[in-house]
């Protein structure tokens, strides 16, 4: 788009459901997803429900897939195989601060709790100033029209600014949605971007990990 700079994004960190969901159109837009990604795609591990639909599509396209994945979930091949590399890790919040590192953009496709807690973890980061990055929805068959709505409703009752509230994206397919996170451009809170946070003491492993993928 003409005036509208565009970043580099090589990889997409992908939330989704453990299910495939009650609409076979959840599982066709997964795959189709998997299809309009970049070369590499990080996503939470295994094989199974979206996860496993997004994941498969990314690596029979030969581009590389990184599962991040706690140790817990790997016991009697809980969730399955996982597409690629996979890289395992104690706890839940070790996987969203590896995944917020070794990621350019987020996307959330239909899911449940587990889906939602790492979207909002990722806006919330974003609101901090820990990280800069593109955060979007694919509302598919309008999954996330009441998410979007609640979201709406709280920045009416002064809860989120306007300003946090462009940090989420939507759009209802998977090249739209793509294509608005490489022209998203950070606005940043005046306040809250002076804040000092802690270089991550995985520092050293992000690099190295960078690199392997």
């Amino acid at each position: 788009m003409e005036g509208v700079s565009v970043r580099k994004i090589k990889k997409i960190c992908v939330f989704c459901g453990a299910n495939s969901g009650k609409d076979v159109a959840f599982v066709n837009a997964a795959f189709h997803l998997g299809e309009v990604l970049g070369k590499r795609m990080v996503y939470g591990g295994g094989k199974l429900g979206l996860m496993g639909c997004v994941s498969t599509a990314v690596a029979q396209h030969e581009r590389q897939v990184l599962g991040i994945i706690p140790s817990a979930f790997t016991v009697n091949n809980l969730v399955g195989e996982t597409c690629g590399k996979e890289i395992k890790v104690a706890t839940i919040q070790e996987r969203l601060v590896m995944m917020m590192e070794l990621s350019d953009a987020f996307i959330a496709l239909p899911g449940g709790f587990g889906t939602l807690e790492e979207l909002f973890q990722m806006i919330s980061w974003a609101q901090l100033s820990i990280h800069n990055k593109p955060i979007g929805v694919l509302n598919i068959n309008g999954f996330f029209n009441g998410l979007l709505s609640f979201v709406d409703h709280a920045v009416k009752q002064e809860f989120i600014t306007p300003r946090a509230r462009k940090i989420l994206i939507s759009a209802t397919t998977a090249d739209e949605l793509v294509d608005k996170l490489q022209a998203f451009r950070f606005e940043s809170d005046p306040a809250l971007s002076k804040l000092k946070w802690s270089p991550s003491s995985s520092q050293k492993e992000k690099l190295d990990l960078t690199l392997r993928l």
